[in-house]
């Protein structure tokens, strides 16, 4: 058995209940066997079993009473996975899905993705059992409050910087900003990003995830010599990521036709492309009720009850923006029937594992963890502004973000090749976020 399905086999026998975690991990170890066969260095330093096992899991109690003066327990976590290239770097996800397989897995992810931004932060995620849905204003403030009341001894603008994720936007940020700065008496802007423009936040912060996803579609399709104009893309998801892909795609002459919820899908022929739509996308989220119907009936387009876009329709690149594990393997075989020649994650892990497998053989397939990379390089970039006490405009931070994103393009090819396997964007993604955090580890001996 080689070192690299060692390590795997024994992550299993650990944490046989992880099934998240053991199929993120499973994925990015077996795409490094090559390299770690030809560096001795990694196995004798055992960094594939030092880099599997977050630096530090923090799991803490939030009580908060709701509306009606009754006390209401949540779960909350922090996974500080890797710092060896910079402070702990990731969102805080609020859903009552949420374990804390998942945030390992997240975080793990989360490792590699910020290396490939080439910024300096290492990896972390956190969140709650807490689901936001159908709470009040008030509740979701006292929950942000008692969750940062543990959380604020943790983070830092030199130790964990928190942003948004599921279940957490510009409003959650704001509560969780609030508290911290009135429990440590300090104005530490740099330690949450994703905060509002008034107080420290960035320009495109909203929009970078969904933005720098198109970005990275468009150099994919320059491979193939190919334009993102005329192209027809289906998404998933109604919230800042798919409003964000929405809007850029737009812009660029493509035509986004769906969007999906909990509760189903909508099909929109003629496009989610005006600022009507656009807007009603965040108002959808803002109200809380979690269902894409809604848009069905504001626009007087066809629903499609518990369903997803790959089945229904027909469109040339395919950007999941919803939840792990969202595209099935049926799902992906729909797809390549209809003639999908592109599948871009934009959610974290978006495939099934064997969803994945088939995506990355039958078409051309890139991972979430470098097709998501805006939204945290961004993050990164509101870190250096509130550093510097400047803004920048929004045409400055575009800009960086489109050298980003062209960047890990860049790197995802140039590590597939020089493994003998050109195009394969989940291989070079996951060699080139790991060879720079690798390398950091030996650089810092035994911690």
């Amino acid at each position: 058995m080689s070192y690299v399905q060692t390590v795997i086999e024994n992550l299993r026998a650990k944490y046989p209940w992880e099934k998240e975690f053991l199929q993120a991990a499973t994925e990015v170890l077996e795409s490094l066997e090559e390299v770690v066969e030809k560096n001795p260095k990694y196995k004798s330093a055992k960094i594939l079993e030092r880099i599997v096992e977050p630096e530090r899991v923090i799991i803490f109690r939030v009580p908060w009473v709701d509306d009606r003066g009754e006390v209401q327990v949540n779960v909350g976590y922090r996974v500080q996975f890797n710092s060896a290239i910079g402070p702990y770097k990731g969102g805080l996800r609020f859903h009552p899905a949420v374990t804390l397989s998942m945030l390992k897995f997240l975080g793990f992810e989360q490792t590699f993705k910020n290396s490939l931004t080439t910024l300096p932060m290492g990896g972390g995620k956190g969140g709650s059992d807490f689901n936001p849905t159908g709470k009040s204003e008030n509740e979701i403030m006292k929950f942000c409050q008692s969750f940062m009341t543990e959380l604020y001894r943790h983070i830092g603008p030199h130790l964990d910087v928190p942003a948004g994720d599921v279940g957490v936007g510009g409003r959650e940020v704001g509560y969780l900003f609030g508290q911290y700065k009135r429990i440590v008496n300090q104005f530490d802007a740099a330690t949450l990003t994703g905060k509002g423009m008034t107080f420290g936040g960035s320009n495109l912060r909203p929009e970078a995830t969904g933005y720098g996803a198109v970005y990275f579609v468009v150099e994919m399709l320059k491979t193939k010599k190919e334009s993102i104009k005329g192209k027809t893309i289906g998404i998933s998801g109604f919230g800042n990521v798919s409003w964000g892909v929405a809007k850029k795609a737009t812009e660029l002459g493509a035509k986004v036709i769906s969007l999906s919820g909990p509760d189903g899908c909508i099909i929109d022929p003629e496009g989610v492309g005006t600022e009507e739509k656009w807007n009603y996308m965040l108002e959808m989220r803002a109200i809380g009720r979690d269902k894409v119907e809604d848009y069905a009936t504001k626009f007087g387009v066809k629903f499609y009850k518990s369903a997803r876009p790959w089945d229904i329709v027909s469109m040339d690149i395919a950007m999941p923006c919803a939840f792990q594990n969202e595209v099935s393997v049926e799902n992906v075989e729909n797809l390549i029937k209809n003639g999908c020649k592109i599948l871009a994650e934009v959610s974290n892990m978006g495939c099934t594992a064997e969803a994945f497998k088939l995506a990355n053989e039958k078409m051309i397939y890139a991972p979430g963890k470098a097709v998501n990379a805006g939204g945290v390089a961004v993050s990164g970039l509101e870190m250096s502004q509130n550093s510097e006490r400047l803004a920048w405009k929004a045409e400055e931070v575009d800009e960086k973000l489109k050298w980003i994103m062209t960047n890990i393009h860049e790197q995802c090819l140039s590590a597939a090749a020089s493994v003998n396997d050109p195009g394969n964007y989940a291989k070079g993604a996951n060699i080139a976020g790991f060879l720079k955090v690798a390398e950091a580890m030996l650089g810092q001996g035994v911690v």
